[in-house]
């Protein structure tokens, strides 16, 4: 009874804390700029930044637990779920501070492949939080369940590459979060190699 407990606070732990580096995050633009679309420009920077630590963190849960089987594995793995929806907290407050830019600044457009692309990961998004609560696997059937949660994963995973990787080689604050999109795809095929051969 004590750990189911410990384990549901953890659960709330998770998302506040997400919610309050979110706030944070708000907080800082707002303080850091000297006008509304600075500060939502700044907003939108930061919020894919903890988007993709958040992704990463729930794409890699089983592989690195595979691989590196630790305290710290498991525990990410037994709250990977709780993570994917921090990441989609996080993520759509991204999507409302971009359609804040759009409406107050008259040079912001859509490119075509961001709206394609950009809508497809939300649609995904939607759908794997719809379906990340208990009895879903039972609704949908184990086999949909893991083809929607997986391919969401993949189509999350190559947005944040097209998003990252061709920026990195410009800008030096891209590196990082390219080189975690990069890492994490790594980790992903040397647990499933890891697997194949034993």
């Amino acid at each position: 009874m004590i750990s189911i407990v410990m384990r549901n606070d953890q659960r709330q732990i998770i998302l506040a804390g997400t919610a309050l580096i979110l706030g944070a995050a708000t907080a800082h633009a707002l303080l850091s700029q000297s006008s509304l679309e600075e500060c939502i420009r700044l907003l939108i920077r930061q919020t894919a930044r903890i988007s993709v630590v958040l992704f990463c963190a729930a794409f890699t849960a089983s592989s690195a637990h595979k691989l590196f089987r630790n305290s710290v594995t498991k525990w990410n793995l037994r709250n990977r779920r709780w993570i994917g929806l921090s990441f989609a907290l996080s993520h759509t407050v991204h999507l409302l501070a971009i359609l804040a830019l759009k409406r107050i600044a008259s040079d912001f457009e859509f490119e075509s492949a961001v709206l394609i692309f950009g809508g497809m990961a939300y649609v995904f998004i939607a759908a794997m939080t719809a379906t990340s609560f208990d009895g879903a696997v039972k609704t949908m059937g184990a086999r949909r369940w893991k083809l929607l949660h997986k391919s969401g994963m993949y189509v999350l995973w190559a947005v944040f590459a097209v998003s990252y990787l061709p920026r990195a080689a410009e800008s030096p604050p891209y590196i990082v979060p390219a080189a975690l999109v990069v890492f994490a795809l790594v980790l992903r095929i040397a647990a499933y190699a890891n697997t194949r051969t034993s």
